[in-house]
């Protein structure tokens, strides 16, 4: 692994998890984002997972920077010895511009949002999935574009720093084939948001396309500038 992405990512991390109001929910948001389960982490920390758990709801003063760098190292070290994965996917975010006829926006929060707030901000209406959920950032994404121009390994950049966010797809017709290009790639996103279309227009493959994968779909006929400027308008 490339010494100057790991050193890169370290640095964000730690200084994204130490300046956070919560950094607990923002270690949490990391060690999700690796998909590293708590017990894996505290092993190798060589602490209980009462430990982890405890910092990440809270309960436990907030680590000091010593701390977190061992933390964000031992991250990092479980990934490179898996392959890493998703250092190789942070890599391609670090030093790659994103095509702006692609990616609208994106932005990511250092705390969670809740899925509800978010929907508000934009009009968006719930079609299928729970509600009850956070998120840590969104996208807002061509959807023709993204499809023609993205290969499946570049599809994968439109999440940011984290899955656990909202796609907002603009100007679909019925919605179908963002759902389809997202089942087939490994990522997923906590929420997907279809713009310019409302439910009664949205192709009935939907839902059972998000059940499989477990997410949220809403609808907004705000338009993509208004939706922009409201959601950078917002001190979350």
């Amino acid at each position: 692994m490339k010494s100057g992405v790991r050193h890169q990512l370290a640095e964000k991390m730690a200084g994204e998890i130490t300046l956070s109001d919560s950094p607990g929910l923002a270690l949490k948001k990391w060690r999700q984002s690796f998909n590293i389960p708590q017990g894996v982490l505290a092993e190798r920390l060589d602490v209980s997972p009462s430990v982890i758990s405890d910092y990440e709801s809270g309960r436990r003063k907030s680590p000091g920077t010593a701390i977190v760098g061992k933390i964000v190292d031992a991250i990092l070290s479980i990934d490179e010895e898996n392959g890493g994965r998703y250092i190789n996917k942070f890599a391609k975010i670090l030093y790659n511009e994103f095509d702006e006829d692609v990616i609208y926006d994106i932005h990511d929060y250092a705390s969670p949002v809740h899925l509800t707030e978010f929907a508000e901000v934009i009009d968006a209406v719930p079609l299928c999935g729970p509600m009850d959920q956070t998120i840590y950032g969104y996208t807002v994404i061509n959807s023709l574009n993204a499809i023609l121009q993205l290969s499946s390994s570049e599809f994968n950049r439109i999440y940011g720093w984290s899955t656990e966010r909202v796609l907002i797809f603009t100007e679909v017709s019925t919605g179908k084939s963002p759902m389809v290009a997202i089942r087939v790639t490994p990522f997923k996103p906590r929420c997907v948001v279809l713009q310019g279309i409302g439910p009664e227009q949205v192709h009935p493959l939907i839902p059972k396309l998000a059940e499989r994968d477990r997410i949220s779909v809403l609808c907004t006929k705000m338009d993509v500038k208004t939706i922009i400027s409201s959601l950078r308008g917002k001190l979350w």
